[in-house]
């Protein structure tokens, strides 16, 4: 299974720890929306390929 993270922020100690957790032994990409021009073309071919997407806000 591939997951795909999205983040709207800097991730805390929280998040990184919850990250962890849901995608261990699994396939992992990210995406951050927190660039100054995040590529949204790339994001929707992640998301198509991606099993499972998960925003962290």
């Amino acid at each position: 299974m591939k997951i795909l993270n999205v983040y709207r922020s800097e991730p805390d100690d929280t998040v990184k720890k919850l990250v962890e957790i849901v995608t261990r032994d699994r396939e992992v990409d990210s995406f951050n929306l927190m660039d100054p021009n995040p590529d949204y073309d790339l994001l929707v071919d992640k998301i198509f390929d991606a099993d499972q997407t998960i925003c962290w806000w």
